[in-house]
């Protein structure tokens, strides 16, 4: 069994059990709606977190298997799956080690999570595995400014946010690294919006790529 012991973040996971019900208030779930519309067939989605995500399941979406590597963040999920309109088994592993077969996967999702994986690319190559040909990536990620100065604070502000905030890292060009990855992005959204009181706006992206035929 893989070892999650370096995803363990108890501190940061009390943390955003108590904030991600603001973030929502402010802006985020209505993202979450947009991000997952349309989505039909067999989903993995990449670290699940408290599975906000599973109540904006589409009835369309047959099977959502949730992969969360941090503990107390898992067992949240576990219990939001019991009440998601669509079926959700939640499964311990993490982003550049998906716990699923080749191509066994219509659909991934990754929402607020590509900013805190140690290696990107390696998790956009787990994903495009794990996805048949043809198979889509939804996501929707807080991403570095375009705005010069703005971006150049992210940078300086990184090294102790991402000790601070369970890996998270607010300079991210994700984007370019889907496309780097070999997916095609074929609608992209850039949003700035606040999703808590106490943090400035800030970029993020929503949309949709997908994998060659």
């Amino acid at each position: 069994m893989t070892d999650l012991s370096p995803f363990q973040h108890p501190r940061f996971a009390r943390m955003y059990e108590r904030t991600s019900a603001e973030s929502e208030q402010r802006g985020t779930a209505e993202h979450r709606d947009h991000a997952l519309a349309g989505l039909t067939g067999r989903v993995i989605e990449i670290g699940a977190g408290n599975g906000l995500n599973f109540g904006h399941y589409p009835g369309t979406v047959t099977e959502v298997v949730a992969v969360e590597p941090e503990d107390r963040l898992r067992a949240l999920a576990e219990r939001a799956a019991k009440t998601a309109p669509v079926p959700v088994q939640v499964a311990p592993g993490h982003a550049e080690g998906l716990p699923a077969e080749d191509n066994s996967f219509d659909a991934a999702v990754a929402s607020l999570v590509l900013c805190s994986v140690a290696d990107v690319n390696a998790a956009l190559a787990e994903i495009r595995r794990v996805l048949r040909p043809g198979g889509e990536l939804r996501f929707f990620e807080h991403v570095r400014s375009a705005n010069r100065l703005l971006g150049l604070l992210q940078d300086a502000i990184t090294p102790l946010w991402t000790r601070a905030a369970g890996g998270c890292h607010p300079n991210r060009d994700l984007a370019a690294a889907i496309r780097a990855a070999g997916f095609h992005i074929e609608h992209l959204e850039h949003i700035h919006y606040a999703p808590l009181r106490f943090i400035p706006p800030h970029a993020h992206i929503l949309g949709r790529a997908t994998t060659p035929d």
